[in-house]
């Protein structure tokens, strides 16, 4: 391929987000001594090789340290592509004498941010069978590369078949890094190139991990698939949501960068700004990212004056409604709504009034009048002396349904209940589209979604009966 990138495809750079699921963490203490991971900010590079940017680094470090091999053991990562700049072990007084220097921007800690349907797409408007559509006119993304800097990727999914694919673009620079657990016949014409960053990341992180591109949290392939999964058709989850699953830009190819770690998703600042340098040198059009943060500036920005278009996403909690994170002006922040799909299951009161509900739970299931009971906030409170072993929890508390934050509220309510042994739980709040949560917190309980509307009745009901 040539080097021009389909402008029509710009447009679609809002879209390479969907996600979703977030909290900045603090830096995390190195097991050596007192030395923590530093980033050192130098700005623009002086030169255009690399190699001299890294020397210059090497430099600077024997200059404190003493040696070069004291040097070579601090420095974690070199920024040579995009901008000037290294992520290094110091003491605080270290860290201290390197900002001093006049040619240092800033000195700060390695810090460590948290990583955030089948039908999405086709709401969204980009019809995959239209041949007037944005999406054909954009040749579904064809001759684009896509890098995603997440928590790697699972190239075995179908999601990633590099099946009726041409050659790789000529224009790659990327390399596919083989490991134990990622061999070179992971890579194809799909998955053009995948990268790993672990130095710096903590004991903990790196428990039962795959060192390699080879994702262990799954995010970074759910995100990967998001963005540029090809069609793959028949996919529901227990028999929900039954369709065809695919990304934005199916025909895109990917270029993986593996920055985030650990069953928590973790992503530190030295990986990410890493990701970010590579993937500058490496030639991709677009990168994605679903981190919590603000923006990455020292990545971010040079990869834009670059020419690639980088796309964050918002978040998925607040702190309060109307709020955001990742909101530097030269990026493209994405942020997620409701789409017009529900999973409706049907509570039949015992007056047969059917109301709908919203969950995963798809059985049918006869509950007694006795076997539900009305939980109010559902905290430790409120079921004080209430029997809840084996009944269904109505958790409705008006007071606190504009106040909170959903998943806060779940989560904690799910606590309560879980730890009293209820058979099933009723979420009363402002929406019931809660079906993110429900599937990530209920792990098996089953849970169901009301509004506010409706939970008041099904509490009007068992006022009733009682």
């Amino acid at each position: 391929m040539g080097s021009q990138r389909p402008l029509s495809f710009a447009i679609l750079a809002f879209l390479t987000l969907l996600c979703f699921q977030k909290m900045l963490f603090g830096v995390k203490a190195s097991n050596k001594e007192s030395s923590k991971v530093h980033i050192a900010y130098l700005g623009e590079k002086k030169h255009e090789d690399p190699d001299l940017v890294t020397a210059s680094h090497h430099e600077m470090l024997t200059s404190l340290l003493g040696s070069k091999e004291e040097a070579l053991k601090s420095i974690v990562y070199s920024y040579k592509h995009g901008f000037s700049g290294f992520a290094a072990w110091l003491t605080e007084s270290q860290a201290k004498s390197i900002a001093e220097l006049p040619e240092v921007v800033s000195v700060v800690p390695n810090g460590v941010h948290r990583l955030q349907t089948t039908r999405s797409w086709d709401f969204l408007g980009l019809n995959y069978y239209k041949s007037t559509g944005l999406l054909s006119r954009a040749n579904y993304g064809d001759g684009v590369i896509i890098g995603i800097i997440d928590s790697g990727i699972w190239p075995e999914s179908r999601s990633f078949s590099d099946h009726g694919y041409g050659p790789i673009p000529s224009r790659w620079k990327g390399k596919c890094v083989v490991e134990p657990t990622f061999g070179a016949n992971n890579c194809s014409r799909k998955i053009i190139g995948a990268r790993y960053y672990a130095g710096g990341v903590s004991e903990e992180n790196l428990k039962g991990e795959y060192v390699s591109p080879r994702d262990f949290n799954t995010h970074g392939t759910h995100t990967a698939s998001t963005a540029a999964g090809v069609p793959v058709s028949n996919v529901s989850f227990q028999g929900l949501g039954a369709g065809m699953v695919r990304g934005g830009a199916p025909r895109a190819r990917l270029a993986i960068y593996k920055a985030c770690w650990g069953q928590a998703g973790e992503c530190y600042d030295s990986t990410v700004l890493k990701a970010f340098d590579d993937a500058i040198h490496d030639g991709v059009d677009i990168i994605s990212l679903s981190i919590h943060g603000d923006g990455f500036p020292a990545g971010s920005l040079p990869a834009v004056m670059k020419g690639i278009t980088v796309a964050f996403i918002a978040g998925n909690q607040g702190p309060v409604p109307q709020t955001l994170n990742n909101d530097v002006p030269w990026v493209i922040t994405v942020a997620a709504s409701s789409i017009d799909r529900s999973f409706p299951t049907v509570i039949t009161l015992g007056n047969r009034k059917k109301l709908e509900a919203q969950g995963a739970f798809y059985r049918p299931d006869k509950v007694q009048s006795k076997e539900l009971i009305y939980g109010k906030s559902c905290d430790m409170e409120s079921l004080n002396g209430t029997h809840v072993v084996g009944k269904y929890v109505l958790c409705f508390d008006m007071q606190k349904v504009s106040t909170t934050i959903p998943r806060e509220v779940i989560a904690t309510q799910l606590g309560t209940v879980m730890s009293a042994r209820a058979k099933g739980v009723i979420f009363g709040h402002y929406t019931s589209f809660l079906m993110d949560y429900l599937l990530e917190l209920c792990q098996g309980l089953p849970c169901i979604a009301v509004d506010v509307a409706i939970a008041v009745q099904i509490g009007d009901y068992m006022d009733s009966v009682r």
